[in-house]
């Protein structure tokens, strides 16, 4: 049961027992319905003020309604903000009001639950025959482009960088200067794209594989949803968790993801690749690009 059902419930009991709440709790819960996503961002000073009633009222209004206190009240709508259902700015105010009472440690285990979660249900979503499969793609293609933009661009130079100490035929895009499409101006049936964005979409990363599809590439997609339009214009789909505490999507889950699937690049790929990996790094060494270790 997710934050969003559960404090949508209680804004029911709320209405249902309208009448049996005295004038001023009812003058609390006009407000409350009226400005749901205040409460789980809010003190209950701030919705007092708001609602032009005593904390003290809120506080009655939830035991009223079968809450033991108001924070017992308040929770579902904290809840529905730590599952993501409020937009990142109302998030971000959540993450000042968890500081401002002083609940860091609190946050800290989200945090770490959140990680330990989204690694989860995202290994859990994945059958390793889809990844053989997308892999092997990757290994037969002439060029593959990684797409993202924002935070996953750092994410897709971050799997070309790995990639490149035994291959060289992928590329971060889009390119300083360029568009994503404009990088795929000569790609072809021969390549693949490997495309990632979570929601909110990004326009840009849903119209290149538009593009990339028209243009006969095989799509490789990483998204949070199987609705998303990234994975529904996939060849090979990979459903990521990217939920959280904080106000943006997690990276987590897609960084794990495609360390992965290198790997499987890597297993499914010919002998050459582990000399090629060998002399990548003995190059470094050679260079004194490694700090030895003095020992």
């Amino acid at each position: 049961m997710n934050g969003t059902n559960v404090s949508s419930r209680v804004l029911e009991r709320l209405s249902d027992e309208w009448d049996g709440l005295t004038p001023e709790a009812q003058k609390a819960a006009r407000y409350v319905l009226e400005n749901p996503r205040e409460v789980g961002i809010s003190s209950v000073r701030e919705m007092a003020e708001a609602a032009q009633v005593k904390p003290n009222t809120l506080v009655r209004m939830a035991r009223q309604v079968g809450f033991e206190g108001y924070e017992d009240f308040r929770e579902p709508f904290r809840e529905a903000i730590r599952s993501g259902a409020a937009g990142f700015p109302d998030r971000a105010r959540w993450l000042q009001d968890v500081g401002k009472r002083g609940q860091l440690g609190a946050l800290y285990a989200d945090s770490v639950r959140a990680v330990l979660d989204n690694i989860e249900e995202t290994f859990a979503g994945i059958d390793p025959a889809a990844l053989q499969a997308a892999a092997e793609a990757i290994w037969n293609c002439r060029q593959v482009f990684v797409l993202g933009v924002g935070v996953n661009h750092a994410n897709a130079r971050n799997f070309t960088y790995l990639a490149s100490t035994g291959m060289t035929r992928f590329h971060a895009i889009p390119r300083a200067g360029n568009s994503a499409i404009d990088d795929l101006a000569f790609a072809d049936g021969q390549d693949v794209l490997i495309a990632m964005t979570c929601h909110p979409y990004r326009g840009e990363v849903v119209q290149a594989i538009e593009v990339a599809r028209e243009q006969g590439l095989t799509v490789v997609g990483i998204s949070d949803s199987r609705a998303s339009p990234v994975i529904r214009g996939a060849d090979h789909g990979f459903v990521v968790a990217s939920d959280g505490p904080q106000f943006f999507p997690s990276s987590v889950s897609i960084i794990a993801l495609l360390e992965t699937l290198l790997s499987f690049v890597i297993a499914v790929s010919s002998d050459e690749i582990v000399a090629r990996v060998e002399s990548f790094h003995r190059r470094r060494h050679a260079l004194g690009i490694y700090s030895e270790d003095p020992r």
